[in-house]
C-alpha cells in the first residue's frame, strides 16, 4: 500500500514539471512571435520609409530634370541626407548619380549663393553636417571609381562625373562664394578641404586612384582622356602639396601613383602641364631626397614588390630625363636610390624556371608573385628604362669621365644630333651609331696611375658603375640594349679606360689584385667599374665587324687592345694561378667571367685576324714543367688554368699533352705493345680501284675502339692479285692518306671549296650521293682516326667550319658575322656594305630570303617563316646580316656537319681540342705552316742502300734544299715524299715512320730491296750504271725518299726540282 501511494506522487510531480515547460514553451513562442512580428513591422516600416524617400528623391531629381525652378542648396543636402540615409549602391547609382550633377550643376550657377551647394558651409547649425555630408558623398564616388572600367564608353562618362565631384569639393579655386563673401574665408574654406582630404586619405583614397590609373594605363593604348588623366594626377597632388610634402603623404604618392606602369610618359604626351606641374614643385628632388634614406628606399621596395617597382623605377628615371637640372645636382642620391631599387629586385631574379619563379618580360625569372596585367604596358616601362642608357643620362652622370681631354684629341663632327634627338631613337637604331668611325686622334692609353681611389671623384664613377652593372644581372631580359647603350658613345669606353689606367700609384694590375683579397665597400665598387667595363667592351667588339677593329678603330686603337688584353690576360692568370678562382663565388666569379670574357674575344679576334705581336698571349714566368706536374697530381689551380686560359701555354707543349692525352687512353684501352699482351689487330683488304667503297665498307661497321686500335691493310691491284709487303703502319698511312684525298676532291661534290683560298666545308648538295651523311659521319671517323695517330694529312678546313666541330658555335661570344670571310670574303662584304648604307635599305629590293642555284635550278629559302614577303628595312638589317650568315654557315649545311662531327667526336674527345684555337686546330691536322727547318730534318732522317749523312749525294741533297730550292718548292719536296707539304707540329723527331733517305739502282718495278752489293756501291759511289736518265720516287706511306745516286749535283737538283713538280697530284691548298 506504502508503494502505490510513492508511485502516485512521483506521476503527479512529473505532470506538474510537464505544465510548467509546457507553460514555459509557450511564453518564449509568444515572445519569439513578438520579436518576429516587430522585425517583419520594422523592415516593412523600412521598405516603406525607403520607398516614401525614393519616391521623395525621384520626385526631386524630376523636377531638377523638368527645369521649373532652381534647387536652393538647403534642399539639396537635405534630399542627400535622405539619400546617403537607405543608400544602397546596386539599387541607388543613378539616384546617385543625378544627385552628383545636381550639386555639380548648382555650383555653376551664377550671383546666386542661396544655390550654391558650399554656401552651408558658412552655415553655423549646418557647417559640420554639411561638412560629414561631403565627405560622405566623395566617398561613395570613390567606390564607384574603384568599380568602373574607363574602356568602356558609359563608365568613362561616370568616371568624368565623380572625379569633377572630387576636383570640385577637395579645393576652393572653383568655389564662386569667395567671389561674394570676399577671399578672408578661404583659408577657413581650405582647411575644410583638408579636413575632407584628410577623411579620403584615411579610407584608402590613393588605393582607389591607382585602381583607376592603372585600368586605364596599364595596357598598350590609355584609355583615359587628357582631362580624366589631368583631374586623376591634381587629385593625387592635393592631399601632397596640402600636407606640404610629408614624409607619409610622399610615401603615399610613390606607392600608389608614381608605380603605375608609365605613368610619366603618359602625362608627358597627353597632358605636359602635369609634367610642369611636377617641375614647378621639385617634386623629383624631393623623390630622390625621400627615397635616400635607406628604411624608406627599404619600405617601399617592400609594399610594391618587384613588378610595381619595376614601375616606379622607370617613372623615375623618365621624370629625371625631362629634369636635367635636378639629376645634375642630385646625382649622387639618384644613383645611390636607383641601386638599392634594383638590388631590391636582384635578390628575387632568379636563372632558371622552377615552382617558386614567374616569369617576366623584363627581369626574367622571378621569384616574387608577378602582376601578369601589367604586361601589355612593359614595352612602354622598357622605354622607361632606356632613358637610364641613353645619351642625355649617360653624359651627365659620366661627366667626370666624359670630361677628361685625351691626348691630341680633335674636336667632335659638326652637325652631330643634339642629345636630346640621340636619346629618343629606338634601341635597334642604337647599333647603328656604334658602327660610325670614332672622331678622336690620341695617344695609346696605357696605365700610369697617380689618383686616388678615396676621392670624391673615383667615389662617384664607382657608383655609377655599380648602378649600371646591377641593371645588367637584374634586368636579365634587356641586357643587350643595356650594353648597346653605353657603347653607344665612341668615347666612354676609352675615356673610363684611361680612368682605370690613372688609379692607384701605379695604375691597372696591382690595385686590382688588392681589391680581390679586400673584402671592403670600396674595393667591391671599383671591381664593379672594372666589370662593367668588360662586360660593355666585350658588347662593342663583338658587334663590330673586322673593318670597324682594325682600320677604322672604333673606340679602341688596336695598340691599346694589345695593352688591354695583356691587362686582361695577367689579370685572369693571377686569379686562377694565385688560387683565387678556387674558392671564388658571388660576385667574385661573375668578375672573373667578365674579364675571362672580355679577353676571349679579343683573343679569337686575333686567332682571326692578328693584332697582337708574336707570343704575345703567352705567361714567360709559367714553367710547363711544372703546369704538367700539378696536372698529374690533380691540383685544381693547373686544371682552371687549362681549361680557361691554355693560351698561355706555348702551342708545342699542349701538342705534347694532346699525344700523352691520347698516349694514356691507348693505353687504357690496352691498344699498344706491352711484354705481357699485344693490341688486337684488325685486318682489312682494299681493291686499290675501290679503294674508298671498300673502306667506306669495312670500316663504318667497326666498334670505335677497333678503328682507334691497329689496322692492317693489304692492297688488292687491278688484276685481282695482293700486293706485296707487310703493312707496319705505312701501308695504312698510304690507305688513310688516300681516302683522304677522294673525300675531300671537291669533283666528288661531298665538299666545297671557299671562293678565293680555296678551303674546304660540307657541300650544301651533298645529299645527291645516297647514303650522304653515314658518308659524312665515316669521313669524320678517318680525320679522327689520323689526329689520334699524329698522321698529317694536307687538308685545309675553312675555319667557320673548323669552328663548328670544335663548337666554338655555341659559345655566347659567337657572331657568325665574324667568321662569313672565311666562306665567302666577296659575300661579307655585300652584307657589310648594307650595314653601312646611309640611305633607305627598303630600296634595295631585299627579302628575307637566300635565292639559290641548285644544279640550274633557283630556290629560294626563307631566312625566317615567311621570310621571302618581307622586305629589308633599315630597322630589321642588322637582323638579316645575321640570319644571312647564319644561314649559310650552319643551316645550309646542318645535317652534314652534324654527320661529320659526330663521326670525328666518336674517336677524338672535344675536350681534348678545348687547348686549341681553331687556326690550331688546323695545324693539328695538316702540320705546322711554320718554314721547314732543314736541321731538324737533317738530323731526324735515316738512310739505307749505303747514303749515309757524309755521302756526297745526301750533301749535294741538303744544300739544294737550303740554297737553291724556294720555300715552295722546300714544301714541295716534303710533300712529295710524306704526301704532306707542312712538316710535323712537334718537329721530325715525331714523324712516323721516321723521314727516310735510301739509295737506288734500278727502277721501282725492278726494286728488290738492299743487297750487299748494293749498299757497298751506293756507300763507294759506285754505280752500277749511269743513273742519270732516272727520276727520283717516293713512297709516301714510309716517307721514304728514293733517290739514285747521281754523279753531279746539277743533275740531282733539276732531276728532284722536275720529279717534285710533276709529282704533285690533287691540290687542295
Amino acid at each position: 500500500m506504502f508503494g502505490v501511494a510513492q508511485s502516485s506522487k512521483s506521476q503527479f510531480l512529473d505532470k506538474a514539471r510537464q505544465a510548467r515547460e509546457e507553460r514555459k514553451g509557450q511564453r518564449e513562442r509568444e515572445r519569439a512571435a513578438t520579436q518576429i512580428q516587430a522585425l517583419i513591422r520594422r523592415y516593412l516600416c523600412r521598405c516603406q520609409l525607403q520607398k516614401q524617400i525614393r519616391r521623395e528623391v525621384d520626385e526631386f531629381f524630376d523636377g531638377c530634370d523638368a527645369g521649373s525652378s532652381k534647387r536652393n542648396a538647403l534642399s539639396i543636402f537635405k534630399i542627400a541626407r535622405k539619400l546617403l540615409f537607405i543608400f544602397i549602391m546596386k539599387e541607388d547609382k543613378l539616384r546617385f548619380e543625378k544627385l552628383c550633377r545636381c550639386i555639380l550643376g548648382s555650383m555653376e550657377v551664377e550671383n546666386e549663393h542661396k544655390v550654391w551647394y558650399v554656401s552651408l558651409a558658412l552655415s553655423k547649425d549646418l557647417t559640420l553636417l554639411w561638412i560629414k555630408q561631403v565627405k560622405d558623398i566623395l566617398w561613395v564616388s570613390c567606390e564607384f571609381l574603384k568599380k568602373l572600367k574607363p574602356d568602356i564608353l558609359q563608365d568613362n562618362k561616370m568616371v568624368t562625373l565623380y572625379l569633377s565631384m572630387l576636383v570640385t569639393f577637395t579645393d576652393t579655386s572653383t568655389w564662386k562664394i569667395l567671389r561674394v563673401k570676399g577671399e578672408a574665408l578661404r583659408p577657413a574654406l581650405n582647411r575644410i578641404c583638408e579636413n575632407i582630404m584628410g577623411q579620403l586619405n584615411q579610407k584608402g583614397f590613393y588605393t582607389i586612384l591607382q585602381i583607376l590609373l592603372t585600368n586605364g594605363l596599364a595596357r598598350s593604348r590609355p584609355s583615359l582622356s587628357k582631362a580624366t588623366l589631368t583631374a586623376i594626377f591634381t587629385l593625387a597632388l592635393r592631399p601632397v602639396i596640402a600636407a606640404h610634402f610629408s614624409d607619409n603623404l610622399l610615401r603615399s604618392l610613390l606607392i600608389n601613383i608614381m608605380s603605375v606602369p608609365a605613368i610619366v610618359s603618359h602625362l608627358h604626351t597627353l597632358t605636359p602641364e602635369c609634367i610642369a606641374t611636377i617641375q614647378a614643385h621639385d617634386l623629383l628632388r624631393k623623390f630622390i631626397l625621400f627615397l635616400s634614406r635607406e628604411e624608406q628606399c627599404s619600405d617601399i621596395c617592400v609594399c610594391l614588390e618587384g613588378s610595381h617597382t619595376l614601375c616606379l623605377l622607370g617613372n623615375l628615371i623618365h621624370l629625371s630625363y625631362l629634369t636635367e637640372k635636378v639629376l645634375e645636382e642630385e646625382a649622387n642620391h639618384f644613383v645611390r636610390d636607383l641601386t638599392d631599387m634594383l638590388s631590391y629586385c636582384q635578390r628575387y631574379v632568379s636563372q632558371k624556371k622552377s615552382n617558386l619563379t614567374h616569369w617576366h618580360p623584363v627581369l626574367g625569372w622571378f621569384s616574387q608573385t608577378v602582376d601578369y596585367g601589367l604586361n601589355e604596358s612593359m614595352p612602354l616601362v622598357t622605354k622607361q628604362l632606356q632613358y637610364l642608357w641613353g645619351v642625355t643620362v649617360i653624359r651627365t652622370l659620366f661627366s667626370d669621365v666624359l670630361s677628361k681631354k685625351l691626348e691630341n684629341q680633335e674636336p667632335a663632327q659638326s652637325g652631330a644630333q643634339s642629345s636630346t634627338q640621340q636619346t629618343n631613337l629606338p634601341v635597334k637604331n642604337l647599333f647603328k651609331r656604334a658602327f660610325q668611325k670614332s672622331a678622336s686622334v690620341r695617344n695609346i692609353l696605357k696605365p700610369v696611375g697617380g689618383r686616388r681611389v678615396d676621392s670624391v671623384e673615383v667615389r662617384k664613377v664607382c657608383s655609377i658603375c655599380v648602378l649600371y652593372q646591377t641593371a645588367l644581372t637584374t634586368l636579365t631580359q634587356i641586357r643587350l640594349q643595356i650594353l648597346t647603350g653605353l657603347t653607344y658613345l665612341d668615347d666612354l669606353l676609352p675615356k673610363l679606360w684611361a680612368f682605370i689606367c690613372e688609379l692607384g700609384p701605379q695604375g691597372g694590375l696591382k690595385l686590382f689584385m688588392e681589391c680581390l683579397n679586400n673584402d671592403t665597400e670600396e674595393s667591391k665598387r671599383l671591381l664593379a667599374m672594372l666589370m662593367l667595363f668588360c662586360d660593355c667592351s666585350r658588347h662593342l667588339i663583338t658587334i663590330l665587324d673586322d673593318i670597324e677593329v682594325y682600320e677604322e678603330q672604333v673606340s679602341f686603337k688596336t695598340e691599346e687592345l694589345v695593352t688591354i688584353s695583356s691587362f686582361l690576360n695577367t689579370f685572369v692568370y693571377k686569379m686562377i694561378w694565385d688560387g683565387i678562382l678556387e674558392n671564388a663565388k658571388g660576385e667574385t666569379l661573375d668578375l672573373f667571367h667578365s674579364v675571362h670574357g672580355w679577353l676571349m674575344v679579343l683573343y679569337e679576334r686575333d686567332c682571326r685576324r692578328r693584332f697582337a705581336p708574336d707570343d704575345h698571349w703567352l705567361r714567360k714566368d709559367l714553367k710547363p714543367s711544372l703546369l704538367f706536374q700539378e696536372l698529374d697530381k690533380g691540383k685544381r689551380r693547373a686544371q682552371l688554368l687549362l681549361q680557361y686560359i691554355p693560351h698561355v701555354i706555348p702551342h708545342k707543349n699542349r701538342v705534347l699533352l694532346f699525344r700523352n692525352i691520347v698516349t694514356k687512353e691507348k693505353e687504357s684501352l690496352g691498344l699498344v705493345e706491352t711484354n705481357s699482351a699485344s693490341p688486337h689487330v684488325t685486318h682489312i683488304t682494299i681493291r686499290r680501284s675501290r679503294m674508298l667503297e671498300d673502306g667506306y665498307d669495312q670500316l663504318r661497321r667497326l666498334p670505335v675502339n677497333s678503328i682507334k686500335g691497329v689496322i692492317r691493310v693489304k692492297f688488292v691491284n687491278d688484276l685481282g692479285v695482293d700486293e706485296a709487303g707487310i703493312d707496319q703502319d705505312g701501308v695504312f698511312k698510304e690507305f688513310l692518306e688516300e681516302i683522304i684525298k677522294k673525300v675531300f676532291n671537291p669533283a666528288l661534290n661531298l665538299f666545297r671549296t671557299t671562293s678565293g683560298d680555296e678551303r674546304l666545308y660540307p657541300s650544301p648538295t651533298s645529299y645527291i650521293h645516297e647514303n650522304h651523311l653515314q658518308l659524312f659521319e665515316f669521313v669524320g671517323k678517318m680525320l679522327g682516326k689520323a689526329i689520334y695517330e699524329g698522321i698529317v694529312v694536307d687538308v685545309p678546313f675553312a675555319s667557320f667550319f673548323l669552328s663548328q666541330v670544335l663548337g666554338h658555335h655555341h659559345s655566347t661570344f659567337y657572331s657568325s658575322i665574324d667568321e662569313l670571310p672565311s666562306l665567302d670574303s666577296e659575300f661579307y662584304k655585300n652584307l657589310t656594305s648594307i650595314k653601312r648604307y646611309d640611305g633607305d635599305v627598303g630600296d634595295l629590293g631585299l627579302t628575307l630570303s637566300y635565292d639559290e642555284d641548285v644544279m640550274g635550278q633557283l630556290v629560294c629559302h626563307e631566312l625566317i617563316p615567311g621570310g621571302k614577303t618581307m622586305l629589308v628595312t633599315n630597322e630589321n638589317k642588322i637582323s638579316y646580316i645575321h640570319l644571312m650568315a647564319h644561314f649559310r654557315m650552319h643551316t645550309q649545311i646542318k645535317e652534314p656537319t652534324t654527320a661529320f662531327i659526330r663521326g670525328f667526336r666518336c674517336i677524338i674527345n672535344p675536350e681534348w681540342l678545348h687547348v686549341f684555337s681553331t687556326p690550331e686546330v688546323q695545324r693539328l691536322v695538316s702540320g705546322d705552316n711554320a718554314e721547314i727547318d732543314l736541321e731538324d730534318l737533317k738530323k731526324h732522317t735515316v738512310y739505307y742502300g749505303g747514303f749515309h749523312s757524309s755521302h756526297r749525294v745526301i750533301i749535294w741533297l741538303w744544300d739544294i734544299m737550303a740554297n737553291d730550292f724556294t720555300s715552295d718548292e722546300r714544301a714541295m719536296f716534303l710533300k712529295f715524299v710524306t704526301s704532306c707539304s707542312r712538316p710535323p707540329l712537334l718537329g721530325f723527331a715525331y714523324l712516323k715512320p721516321p723521314f727516310s733517305i735510301r739509295c737506288v739502282e734500278v727502277s721501282d718495278d725492278q726494286d728488290t730491296g738492299d743487297t750487299l752489293g748494293s749498299v757497298l756501291r751506293g756507300f763507294f759511289t759506285i754505280r752500277k750504271k749511269e743513273p742519270g736518265g732516272r727520276l727520283p720516287t717516293s713512297s709516301t706511306c714510309f716517307n721514304l725518299l728514293k733517290l739514285p745516286n747521281y754523279s753531279k749535283k746539277s743533275i740531282l737538283r733539276d732531276k728532284l726540282r722536275y720529279a717534285i713538280s710533276m709529282n704533285t697530284g690533287f691540290e687542295l691548298s
